[in-house]
Formats: C-alpha cells, sequence, structure tokens
C-alpha cells in the first residue's frame, strides 16, 4: 500500500493515541470504558461514534465507518493513507524513511521531489516579487482593483513573473536546479519542442500568478494572467502537463476548500481563480474551480469523494452555457446532482461579492435550478421555440441531455417533466433517447459503484473471529490447509486475507498495523470483530468451524459425482466407480460429523 515500512507505521500509531488525535478535530465524550460522539461522515441526532482507547480504534455503529487512527484521518480530512501517515508522523515527530526501491522507482521518486520543491521556491520566487519588487506595482494595482489585499495574496501566495526571459532561469541555478530539472518542471519553454536539449526561455512573463496545488497543499503548476487588457498574448497561460501536474485530474482551491466541501456536500464551481478567492474570502468556502471550464470524468470523480451535489457558476453567456453542457457527461457519470446558477449579465462570482455581498451570492446559489429546468428555461425563451420545428428541435436538446443519466429512476423523473412542459408524449420523446453511456467490459467506470458489503456466513465469521483474537487458535489454524480449503469456499476473501496477514493475535500493535494493509471496508468489517467480546473456547470453535467446512466440501464433491452421474450413455464400469466413490464419501461425512471432545 505504502513505501512507509511497517514498523514506522506501527510507530506513527504508537505514537498518535486515538482519542487524542479524533479529540483534536470534535469533543468526545467518555462513556464507560469508550468515548462517544456525533458521527462526522454523516448525518445523525443520536452519537453513534465510539472511539475505543484499549484498542486504539473507532467505529461509527450508524454508517460503519471503523478503523485506525491513520484510517480517521484519510477519512476526516480526505487523504490517501500515504499523507495521512506522514500527517500523523509529523504531528508526533516522527521521521519517515522511505523503504528500498528500484532504481527506475527510486529516480522517479527523486525527480518528483526535486520538482516539488522547485514548484515551492517558485511560488516563493513569484509571491516575492509581488509584494517586494517596484516593477511589480502595475500586478499589485490589479489586485487591489479586484479587491486582492496583500492578506489575500500572502495566504494564497499569488506572485508576479517578471517581465524577462531567464529571470526563471537564473532563479533556479542559484537554487542548485539543474537545466534538465527546469525542462521537466514546465517552468521554461523550449525554443525548439522537437529538441530536448535546445535552448529555453521563461514560460510565465508579466503575468500574475496563481500556484496550482494539489490536495495536500503542495504547489504542483502555475496558472498566469496577463495583465494588460488590450495583449495580444493569450488571458491564461497554464503549465504544461508534468509529472506533477495534470490538467484534467486537479481542481483548483481543492487543497483550502475540502472541508466545507463535505460540511455542505455541495460544490459551487467557479470559473476563474479570482472568482474562486473572492468567494472563499468572504465566506463561501465549499467552492472549487475546474482547469479550464468543463469537467473532466476524473475531476468529477475527485469531487464525488466530497459531494452530493454540484452547482455551476459559469459566466452568463453562451460560453458558460456550453461550458456547463460539456460538464453535464461527467458529472452526471458520477451520481451527482447537478445546479446552475444564473448570473446577471456581465456579472461574475467576483464582481458581485465586491460590488453586493457575499449575501447577494449566496441568494443565487440558493436559487440554483437544476440543470434540467436550465436548460428547457434557456431552450423556451428562443424565439422559434412556439413554432413546431423549434419545440422539436428543443426536445431533441433535453432528450440528449436526459440520455446522460444513468440512474434510471432520476431518468424517468426528467423525462415526465420534460414531456408535460413540451405538451408531448412520452412514447415520443423515448423514441428520441439514446441508451445510457456504457463502457467496454474491460474498462471501469468512473464512479465506482459502493464496494459489496463483506458478508460472511456464521461459521467462517466465527473463523475470522478466532483467527483474529485468539492466537493458539489462529496458530492451529494456520497449521492447516487454509488456503487450499478456503479457495473454493464462496466469500472466503476476507478470511484468507485474515489467515495470510503478517501480525500476531497477542499483540494488538501489530493487529493495528495489519489493520492499515486492508481496503476502507475491510478494515471497518475487521474493527467491528475487534470491538466485539472473543467468544468463550476459541480454540473449540475453530475445530468445529473447520470441520463444518471439511463437511461442505464432502457434500459439494457428492452432489457434483451425482450430476455427472446423470450424463448420458456412462459405461457401467464408471457409474459403478462413481457410487464407491459416493459410498466412501458418505462415510467420511459421517466421521466428520462424530461429536468431537473440547480440545485441552
Amino acid at each position: 500500500m505504502s513505501l512507509i515500512p511497517p514498523e514506522v507505521i506501527d510507530q506513527i500509531i504508537a505514537a498518535n493515541d486515538v482519542v487524542d488525535v479524533i479529540g483534536s478535530y470534535f469533543p468526545l465524550k467518555r462513556a464507560g470504558p469508550v468515548y462517544k460522539a456525533i458521527c462526522p461522515f454523516h448525518a445523525e441526532k443520536t452519537p453513534s461514534f465510539s472511539v475505543n482507547p484499549r484498542m486504539q480504534i473507532f467505529k461509527c455503529f450508524g454508517c460503519g465507518a471503523a478503523g485506525s487512527v491513520i484510517r480517521f484521518v484519510m477519512n476526516y480530512e480526505n487523504l490517501d493513507f500515504v499523507s495521512a501517515a506522514k500527517k500523523l508522523a509529523e504531528r508526533a515527530g516522527i521521521k519517515i524513511e522511505q523503504a528500498e526501491m528500484s532504481a527506475e522507482d527510486q529516480a522517479r521518486y527523486s525527480l518528483r521531489r526535486r520538482l516539488l520543491a522547485l514548484h515551492a521556491e517558485a511560488a516563493d520566487f513569484f509571491h516575492w516579487h509581488l509584494m517586494k519588487k517596484p516593477s511589480a506595482q502595475i500586478a499589485r494595482d490589479y489586485l487591489k482593483s479586484r479587491g486582492v489585499s496583500g492578506e489575500v495574496a500572502k495566504s494564497w501566495k499569488i506572485g508576479f513573473a517578471p517581465d524577462e526571459w531567464d529571470a526563471m532561469r537564473d532563479f533556479a541555478d542559484s537554487r542548485g536546479f539543474n537545466d534538465e530539472e527546469l525542462v521537466k518542471s514546465g517552468l521554461v519553454k523550449l525554443r525548439d519542442e522537437e529538441n530536448p536539449q535546445s535552448d529555453f526561455y521563461d514560460r510565465f512573463r508579466a503575468r500574475v500568478m496563481f500556484p496550482i496545488c494539489n490536495d495536500t497543499g503542495e504547489v504542483i503548476a502555475f496558472s498566469g494572467r496577463v495583465l494588460q487588457a488590450d495583449a495580444k498574448a493569450a488571458k491564461y497561460v497554464n503549465s504544461p502537463e508534468t509529472m506533477l501536474f495534470t490538467k484534467g485530474a486537479v481542481l483548483f482551491g481543492l487543497n483550502k476548500s475540502k472541508r466545507a466541501l463535505i460540511d455542505a456536500k455541495s460544490a459551487i464551481v467557479c470559473e476563474g481563480q479570482l472568482d474562486l478567492i473572492t468567494a472563499f474570502e468572504h465566506g463561501v468556502q465549499n467552492v472549487i474551480a475546474p482547469q479550464g471550464t468543463a469537467f473532466t470524468e476524473k475531476q468529477a470523480h475527485i469531487l464525488k469523494r466530497f459531494v452530493d451535489e454540484v452547482v455551476l457558476c459559469f459566466d452568463a453567456d453562451i460560453a458558460g452555457e456550453k461550458a456547463a453542457e460539456r460538464s453535464l457527461a461527467s458529472l452526471l457519470a458520477e451520481n451527482l446532482v447537478v445546479r446552475v446558477v444564473e448570473m446577471p449579465q456581465g456579472e461574475d462570482p467576483d464582481s458581485m461579492i465586491r460590488g453586493k455581498g457575499p449575501d447577494a451570492f449566496r441568494e443565487r446559489i440558493a436559487a440554483a435550478k437544476d440543470f434540467f429546468d436550465f436548460q428547457f428555461d434557456r431552450l423556451a425563451s428562443r424565439p422559434d421555440f412556439a413554432s413546431a420545428r423549434g419545440k422539436m428541435q428543443a426536445a431533441r436538446k433535453m432528450a440528449e441531455s436526459i440520455s446522460l443519466i444513468r440512474d434510471a429512476v432520476l431518468r424517468e423523473t426528467e423525462m415526465n417533466r420534460v414531456t408535460q412542459r413540451l405538451g408531448i408524449s412520452a412514447q415520443e420523446f423515448v423514441r428520441l433517447l439514446k441508451a445510457p453511456a456504457t463502457r467496454p467490459l474491460d474498462e471501469p467506470s468512473p464512479s465506482e459503484t459502493a464496494p459489496e458489503p463483506i458478508v460472511l456466513d456464521p461459521t467462517l465469521r466465527l473463523l475470522a473471529v478466532v483467527a483474529l483474537r485468539d492466537a493458539p487458535a489462529r496458530e492451529w489454524l494456520l497449521a492447516e490447509p487454509w488456503d487450499t480449503v478456503l479457495q473454493s469456499e464462496p466469500n472466503a476473501e476476507f478470511l484468507l486475507k485474515i489467515l495470510g496477514g503478517d501480525f500476531r493475535a497477542d499483540d494488538e500493535a501489530s493487529i493495528r498495523v495489519f489493520l492499515t494493509t486492508l481496503s476502507a471496508e475491510e478494515e471497518s468489517f475487521a474493527s467491528g470483530l475487534l470491538d466485539d467480546k472473543v467468544p468463550p473456547h476459541p480454540m473449540h470453535i475453530a475445530h468445529d468451524c473447520w470441520r463444518e467446512l471439511e463437511r461442505r466440501r464432502v457434500r459439494h464433491r457428492i452432489e457434483s459425482i451425482k450430476a455427472r452421474m446423470r450424463a448420458p450413455d456412462l459405461a457401467s464400469e464408471e457409474v459403478s466407480e462413481m457410487q464407491k466413490e459416493i459410498l466412501d464419501l458418505q462415510k467420511r461425512l459421517l466421521d466428520i460429523s462424530r461429536p468431537l471432545s473440547p480440545p485441552l
């Protein structure tokens, strides 16, 4: 799962008491041997969130979220495993040493760290120019005209790229970065794109610079805005795609807004960086901006981790309307509810908030229309809508959008609403619909459906409990041919993971490290087993359950032979052999079924 050695993970978990860590996010109340709270992961009024200091795990009995202290930080801050572990390591003052990698992986890892360091230095360089250099006065005046104070510029590390061809090159050289690193960072541009050895010059010149961060706050790219209104250059220049930055997989502002997104369960999508910054700094913080105007599948998939609804706030013009339409497919593929804000002509979130205040913007957000209502109203406002031809064009356009809905119930609901407003029959409209978008069998959907819950029958569950909780029973089971027996047992994948896990059942610390190797669903299920009491006579349970698995195998073999005997044209010798095998198996079944004395 990570390059962090297990012994370091053990150290991180041991140094971060689960009660202390979770209690730093929200209040916990003592309730006997555990602590209780309102669950942060789902809406509830009665506390069902429990923290067990002895086992060092948390569990919500309402939504099922559970696991170690690392899992809590992953869930609460929407971090990956390594980022959450590093955050807790930093909290405890633990230095993480990466495990050994191949030479190729080491080279990539080293280059990535160097590029991250270069981008961090570049952000400081641009910001220093903005705040200190006389040549950046034009940028300071521009930002002031847009309501961006020095404090806001500092918070977002907004900068200014000097109007020079080699300022970044000289700066990077002074900081010990070589030409290859500078070219691979995208901060410079080759004069001859076909020749990696050609000379290069600064990509960003005389522009206001907005650092683009990943969701952990590391600078991975930049977006530079031109200052002169009549400039022939593009209004915005962004970093090219690099090993750090993939344009369609990053959401601007996510590193700052993700907690607000989770709390609101809704994301307000702005077009530009300044729209987002102005909204965020005026208290409307559940905001993000795509790198461009339309959502990619990857961006929608990332957003689905945080919210259930997206409110598109694009410009009130044809381009903004088309951007909303282009975003629809990706957002609906993630089963996100999509609404659209209708901004006054010539206004954007930045100008509205500065001119009329954040409450006026919040009112617009609250009044945002369902996408299909928004689209229908736009179509109905066209001069030709009253004609038969205009109505048919509107019907085709609405059918095109509704065809993107994958949820059958929502699709039916929207179709009925549209046909009523169009005044046509559902049968006519259905003929215009395309089949919902499907994917090749070997290509996963961007919106992976919720994983199947782990369900174990009573026999497998008891074996999982004793294998996880009792050292002698675990040792006995591991001496049996468990991997062979369980491979043929339906739904035994989780038990196979427990028996194959590298931990000791009498060592709680090693169990907690083992939990970090599981998926979220598996960790939650295992935490539930840890939270239960150990059943009496675990060794006896192990023996009895194992005998039940043996009985299942014998019964399955008998049924398989009987099925083969029903085949036509079998030779009498074959039938005789099968009948003999069935008798032997039935005798074996009787032997297994005889009472077993409790093991000592």
